[in-house]
């Protein structure tokens, strides 16, 4: 086992970090506390701000800067590489602070394998925490009063936030019942028959990984890719795409379908959902959209019909994205629609639509012998389907 990093501001809360530290440390884990403080100041840390800073890749000199704000931006990039090259020794990470020092020191976090223990004690751990939280499995701990002295209440939940990062490094995960190799799965709730047939095809052979597209649910299914945690990829239901590109609430950002093309993993995907962009309840779907096709899917969910021209976009953004892609791809098309609600007699149905996407995934892929898109005669949730996604990740995991 390594150490616990106790990383936080030294120049405002090395009191408060040095209270977890020897609560950690005193049940018999090793310890070494990290000072990323971004003023001048005395500190006791066992790596100190100047150390930290000269892991920026412009050089100490970067973190030097007038503006708090962008000391802090620096110090949390070469907190980054820091942090990377500490790799072996990071049995678990914890910081405390407030909304400087979370935004400084979660990045670090997300730089972690999953299953690194992360747990960030935070004044704005109550409030919207996806953008500290990010693809990763950090746990975010309000500390209900600021992180600023020990008094009777910060002491209680840093004890319990040291005590939780001991336990978590010192006690074992109970080993898998099977070594079956893992395979990630993307899912959205219309795209649900598919992933569920193919997880359940799958699960002999395979341990199936299956991932809600909300966004940071295909950021979580990269970062997997990213970190070799997976064998294959299923991603059946790209809709992040649609909304990274129309502006809805679920998109997983540019790097979507990045991992695929950083890990050569074998890749099979599909365009399920893509019919849709996600907004929150129906009064805050944005103006500019109000006579489009809109279907309430629940009260904090509403989803807007792609157009011709939008589809046009999306597949063209999928093409740029596949034909960097050097593993094995089967990348299929289902004529029939790309989700349950784009069929025949549903809201969604749209095959002038649906056309202008596959067109234009066609006429963009640069296929190869190992690069090809296929069209398949059925609703992308139907068997035909079903059995044609299976078929292609049994081509591409053939070696």
């Amino acid at each position: 086992m390594g150490s616990v990093y106790v990383v936080g501001t030294g120049d405002t809360k090395l009191r408060e970090l040095e209270y977890v530290r020897d609560l950690i440390a005193a049940c018999d884990v090793d310890t070494v506390l990290v000072d990323v403080g971004t003023t001048p100041h005395d500190t006791t840390a066992d790596v100190g701000p100047a150390e930290v800073a000269a892991h920026h890749p412009d050089g100490a000199a970067a973190v030097s800067s007038d503006d708090r704000g962008a000391a802090v931006e620096a110090m949390s990039v070469a907190l980054e590489h820091f942090v990377d090259s500490r790799l072996d020794d990071i049995s678990g990470i914890i910081g405390a602070g407030g909304s400087g020092g979370t935004a400084l020191v979660t990045p670090a976090m997300r730089r972690l394998p999953v299953g690194v223990p992360k747990l960030m004690v935070s004044t704005v751990a109550s409030a919207n925490v996806a953008p500290y939280v990010g693809p990763s499995d950090i746990m975010m701990m309000y500390s209900v009063t600021d992180v600023s002295g020990i008094n009777r209440i910060s002491r209680v939940v840093l004890g319990n936030a040291a005590h939780a990062m001991a336990g978590m490094v010192t006690s074992s995960i109970p080993p898998s019942s099977t070594d079956l190799p893992p395979v990630g799965l993307t899912m959205f709730g219309v795209t649900t028959p598919l992933v569920t047939r193919l997880a359940e095809e799958l699960s002999g052979a395979y341990d199936p990984l299956v991932f809600h597209a909300t966004g940071t649910g295909g950021q979580s299914m990269e970062k997997l890719v990213d970190s070799g945690m997976v064998v294959g990829v299923l991603d059946m239901t790209t809709t992040e795409v649609a909304d990274h590109l129309v502006g809805g609430v679920f998109s997983a950002g540019l790097d979507r379908i990045g991992a695929i093309a950083r890990t050569r993993v074998p890749y099979v995907g599909s365009v399920g959902a893509v019919d849709m962009v996600n907004f929150g309840a129906l009064d805050t779907v944005p103006a500019e959209f109000a006579d489009r096709n809109l279907h309430v899917h629940n009260p904090q969910v509403t989803l807007m019909r792609t157009t011709a021209d939008e589809n046009r976009a999306i597949g063209e953004f999928i093409a740029t994205k596949l034909n960097a892609c050097d593993g094995p791809v089967r990348f299929l098309l289902p004529e029939g629609g790309v989700s349950l609600i784009d069929a025949p007699g549903q809201p969604f149905h749209d095959p002038e639509a649906d056309e202008a996407l596959f067109a234009a995934i066609e006429a963009n892929v640069q296929q190869t012998a190992d690069r090809i898109v296929t069209r398949v005669a059925a609703n992308i949730n139907d068997e035909e389907f079903v059995q044609a996604a299976l078929a292609a990740f049994a081509d591409v995991m053939r070696d």
